[in-house]
């Protein structure tokens, strides 16, 4: 952990001595490695068989948040309109 914060402090120390710099082709390469991260982490992902064999779980729990969260929106959408536009 403090291996993490060490280098993200390094990170922003260079971003701050580097700030009058054009540094314009920098957001390719982060870019690219956060595709690469991404990548590298549905490897690892894909590789582990206890998430494997729960994703039937993970889908139908986040079908039910998904849909319990859109509906708590309409609710609030309509008492909204019944305040707003009460006569």
């Amino acid at each position: 952990m403090f291996i993490i914060i060490g280098i993200m402090l390094t990170g922003m120390l260079f971003g701050y001595l580097l700030r009058s710099k054009r540094l314009t082709w920098i957001h390719k390469i982060i870019t690219f490695l956060i595709w690469v991260l991404l990548f590298l982490l549905g490897i690892d992902v894909g590789g582990n068989d206890i998430i494997v064999k729960g994703l039937h779980t993970l889908g139908r729990s986040t079908y039910y948040y998904a849909g319990s969260g859109y509906r708590q929106h309409i609710i609030r959408l309509g008492a909204l309109v019944l305040i707003v536009y009460k006569e």
